[in-house]
């Protein structure tokens, strides 16, 4: 092995050290009185029930795909065992990366809680320790992961699109299946709870409110580590395979391009760890501005390594423009993070206008968040865009007549793997939302002071603000990686007799069309699963309510656990139909209507798929904080019409930002790796389907 290929394993095991010394700590630390600890245990035994149930649903067919993969055949001479192995591994892990995600959140919330009670300073402390261990691990076990493959697979990326597939395929089960489940247990709480017998969130009254707060964790924790672990292997592997499949680039570099996005993620593990020990708390009490603290600490430390990794692996004259490459994917994150504050922020217009609207009712409000989401998306459209043709244009040749270059391609590449490495701090800040959204549940549910409410509260509104961040994040690493996947899926087809994608030509159009409205059939399923899950809660709270009166009085204990096990069943049936478009639509399009046809759809699910979830992430995000504005005293606070028409905003905003807008990440990366995994099949099926027509 060379010394960067040494360095690379062992920052990820430096990565994993840092997780496993950070949960040793955080579970030394006090939970707090009884009743939050009881609080605690039943949030814990829900989570675990229902990502046990889900990931053995997942386990099933992952078993089927992988003998499916092992026997299908392969462009070139790759052998199909070697991905079925990746498959398995990349499937594993993902699911591992979840299952660390959800279990350090539910073990430190009611440890934030309990912090909260001393100040807000240990309250967000021990919240962004705990996320911290989900974004660290996350990334230090990723790239482990992909050090030993490329290892086991003798430098030959091109060999791990299995382990590709196996993570999309994990992610998409885990977001569609965790966000049903979450949405659909939040809005049945809110909609009986909050409307409909008028008593706070979070009221240990309320029978689904543990399941709710299940939700925080199988969502957002476990769903969204399995998401971003996706994103970030499929970036990166994107990436290796552009530097080992593009032939100017194989021949000006060799192996050092396969190697190069491993050192890129490499460096940044070890910036975001350093980034960690700045989030601190300051006089000002600025919490947003203690987390931005870590993040832009380590874009700056990750910058000044990938210059030095540039200059260790490249000829002067390439190295400085592969530099530029991975600056612009932290600059993209520095952008989208602004962009996404901006329209979810309390303190700025979007958030205040929504706020002002729910004075006249639930539709204004629904009709200016919608508004806010739509125009959201144009701005990190064009960020994605100039990110593009900057990496492009810096890297490679301008375009003349048909001719593209290669290593323009490559440096689309880099530009994305840059953005994701910073998923370590990324991630770390996101998890910090669900913990602190439970640690303001138990806090409720537990009784504890309004001074301890008003500790976190402030850090479950900026959790909000942070998860938006991070679901703007993941959705524009998937536009970018699937750039990279695009173009090694063009160099697979060219090679194979399909060198042509003209615009006019009909098949591109069809497919343009398939894949511009596929993210919008696919989430369609995912709005009507919530709302089915949500009518499930309700109907089970009504049922308790009408059997137990005294629940509402205070005098009895809800049955906490019937809400948890109606809405897991109802997530875990509504997950089905979602995945299995995910992964059908492009091999049905591939064999109907062949490879240029496919090409388009790819294309088509890029562009209309980043726009939509960046309009339902942010926009759902707005509406939410809408609300909690309302909550803190505006517009007349809890309890006012204001905060009822907040309620239903916050309502529709909650299916679309933790449930729809996120699934369309994996979705994108989904349909992009079974395109190139399932290529010759696809192609042997069509050529048939050609010459049997009548």
């Amino acid at each position: 092995m060379s010394t960067l290929e040494i360095f690379v394993i062992i920052a990820a095991v430096i990565a994993l050290l840092y997780a496993l010394l950070q949960t040793v700590s955080i579970l030394r630390m006090d939970e707090g009185e009884p009743k939050m600890i009881e609080i605690a245990r039943a949030i814990q035994a829900g989570s675990k029930a229902f990502l046990n149930r889900q990931y053995t649903t997942v386990a099933i067919a992952a078993t089927i795909l992988t003998i499916l993969i092992a026997l299908v055949p392969k462009l070139g001479s790759q052998p199909g065992w070697k991905e079925a192995i990746g498959f398995a591994i990349g499937a594993a892990s993902s699911a591992v990366a979840g299952y660390i995600s959800m279990n350090v959140a539910i073990r430190a919330n009611v440890r934030t809680a309990n912090a909260a009670k001393r100040s807000l300073r240990d309250g967000l402390s021990v919240a962004f320790r705990g996320g911290s261990v989900t974004g660290i691990t996350v990334v230090g076990f990723a790239v482990l992961g992909l050090a030993l493959l490329l290892i086991f697979y003798g430098g030959n990326p091109e060999n791990m699109l299995g382990y590709m597939f196996g993570a999309s395929l994990v992610s998409l089960f885990a977001r569609v299946g965790g966000g049903i489940y979450t949405k659909g247990a939040d809005v049945g709480a809110d909609l009986i709870g909050k409307v409909e017998v008028g008593i706070p969130e979070d009221d240990p009254r309320n029978p689904a409110v543990i399941a709710d707060n299940v939700g925080d964790n199988v969502g957002d924790c476990a769903g969204m580590g399995a998401d971003v672990f996706e994103s970030y292997v499929v970036t990166i592997v994107a990436a290796m395979v552009l530097g080992g499949t593009l032939v100017t680039v194989v021949n000006l570099f060799g192996s050092k391009a396969v190697l190069f996005p491993l050192v890129v993620a490499s460096v940044a593990i070890m910036a975001s760890i350093v980034g960690v020990f700045f989030v601190r708390l300051g006089k000002s009490q600025n919490i947003m501005g203690a987390l931005y603290k870590g993040v832009i600490s380590t874009g700056i430390i990750a910058v000044i390594g990938f210059y030095a990794g540039s200059y260790m692996l490249f000829p002067s004259a390439y190295a400085l423009k592969f530099f530029v490459d991975a600056l612009m994917g932290i600059i993209v994150v520095g952008l989208l993070m602004a962009i996404t504050d901006y329209y979810t922020d309390t303190k700025f217009r979007p958030v205040k206008s929504i706020s002002e609207a729910s004075t006249t009712g639930a539709g204004t409000t629904i009709i200016t968040g919608l508004g806010w989401g739509l125009q959201s998306s144009f701005l990190q459209t064009i960020t994605i865009v100039g990110a593009v043709l900057l990496a492009y244009f810096v890297t490679g040749s301008p375009v003349s007549g048909t001719g593209i270059s290669d290593t323009g391609l490559y440096g689309i590449g880099i530009t994305a793997t840059a953005m994701l490495s910073m998923t370590g701090i990324i991630l770390s800040v996101d998890a910090f939302g669900p913990i602190t959204d439970n640690a303001g549940g138990i806090a409720e549910m537990a009784g504890l002071s309004e001074e301890v409410r008003n500790r976190t509260d402030p850090l479950d509104a900026v959790g909000n603000t942070t998860k938006a961040i991070t679901k703007g994040y993941a959705v524009g690493s998937a536009a970018l990686g699937a750039l990279a996947l695009f173009a090694a899926y063009y160099a697979y087809i060219s090679a194979n007799g399909y060198p042509s994608l003209e615009i006019n030509d009909p098949l591109v159009l069809a497919g343009l069309f398939i894949g511009a409205t596929l993210p919008f059939f696919f989430t369609s399923f995912l709005m009507g699963a919530v709302g089915r899950a949500a009518q499930a809660i309700v109907v089970e709270v009504r049922r308790q309510f009408k059997a137990s009166p005294r629940i509402l009085e205070g005098t009895e204990k809800p049955d906490y656990g019937k809400c948890v096990d109606v809405v897991t069943k109802e997530a875990l049936r509504q997950l089905v139909v979602p995945a299995l478009i995910g992964v059908l639509s492009p091999i049905l399009v591939g064999m109907l209507l062949g490879p240029t046809a496919l090409a388009g759809l790819l294309i088509g699910v890029v562009i209309s798929g980043f726009a939509l979830a960046i309009m339902m992430t942010v926009g759902g995000a707005a509406w939410d904080n809408g609300k909690k504005l309302i909550e803190s005293g505006e517009y007349g606070g809890k309890g006012s019409e204001a905060h009822k028409a907040a309620v239903v905003g916050d309502t529709v905003g909650d299916a679309t930002k933790d449930t729809a807008g996120p699934a369309i990440n994996p979705l994108i990366k989904v349909v992009n790796t079974v395109s190139i995994l399932f290529i010759a099949v696809m192609i042997a099926v069509h050529v048939f389907v050609l010459h049997h027509l009548p």
